[in-house]
């Protein structure tokens, strides 16, 4: 068995309409996001059985975040399912804790990468079960995972993971900006009143539907963020500022981030990180 590296692009969530189930497969959330060209990459390296004295990790011989020794809920789930013992490097090129979805990508390129390294012949899909249901159990996120896997500008019909939920997209790959002012706690949000969230996810959900393009993902997040009551005081600064040169931007979710269409951060005066929207979504890496 040999080691294998997977990537999955980091995921900005728009705007949600959160559905918790029992059931961590069938539970997830009705939206829309952007999934990166920046992303995380994780490497999978096979070891002997350990025993960590923990039953929800028993695969994980040690984990790294971009070099420094971390603990990452979903990706122990990923590798109890999975049923093998790893040692995971973890590489993120977007802010942990920011709203990019770092811990959804992190479980799924570790789901795509331990089936690679383990010969384990997983489907796609079961391996997009595995890294939604985990991501879910640990309350880290309820739609990040599927959004990665597809790749683009990925329009979330029915919440869970497949089997349960249902996809679709916006046909776009817009150059997006980005700013970060910070963490903000993903479990802290879900854990609280979500019937005004969920039914500002709904609202913008039918609102992109009905014209589904890049223009109109910006602009039915920026009001679901103010509908929501989610918009942070230094995050609604920036999308003003956006706003005021003309342009169209608002707040990744959940995260103190801002995220503009084009060159709106920089007209503004940020200094913005820039990428464009992932075409394929997550993938294995090609061994050289």
């Amino acid at each position: 068995m040999d080691e294998a590296t997977a990537f999955a692009p980091g995921h900005i969530t728009a705007f949600f309409a959160p559905y918790p189930d029992p059931d961590p497969v069938r539970a997830g959330s009705r939206g829309a996001g952007l999934a990166l060209s920046d992303g995380v990459e994780v490497t999978v390296a096979p070891v002997a059985a350990v025993d960590s004295g923990r039953p929800d990790d028993p695969g994980l011989a040690s984990l790294e975040l971009d070099g420094v020794a971390a603990e990452m809920e979903p990706v122990s789930r990923v590798l109890a399912e999975l049923n093998v013992a790893a040692e995971v490097e973890v590489s993120s090129e977007v802010p942990v804790g920011a709203g990019f979805g770092v811990s959804g990508a992190a479980a799924l390129a570790t789901a795509l990468a331990a089936n690679a390294a383990f010969d384990l012949d997983r489907s796609e899909n079961d391996l997009v079960r595995v890294a939604h249901a985990a991501e879910a159990a640990a309350g880290t996120g309820l739609g990040d995972v599927v959004g990665q896997f597809r790749g683009g500008l990925p329009v979330r019909l029915e919440p869970g993971a497949p089997g349960y939920g249902r996809m679709d997209g916006v046909p776009a790959r817009p150059r997006i900006e980005y700013v970060s002012f910070g963490e903000l706690s993903t479990e802290r949000v879900l854990g609280g009143d979500l019937d005004p969230v969920r039914e500002a996810g709904e609202t913008a959900l039918t609102r992109l539907m009905r014209g589904p393009g890049a223009l109109e993902l910006f602009a039915a997040g920026r009001e679901f963020a103010g509908d929501a009551g989610l918009l942070v005081p230094d995050v609604a600064e920036a999308v003003e500022a956006v706003e005021a040169e003309g342009g169209l931007a608002s707040m990744a979710m959940l995260g103190r981030t801002v995220y503009a269409l084009g060159t709106g951060l920089s007209d503004a005066g940020y200094d913005a990180e820039a990428c464009t929207v992932h075409p394929t979504g997550a993938t294995l890496r090609i061994e050289e």
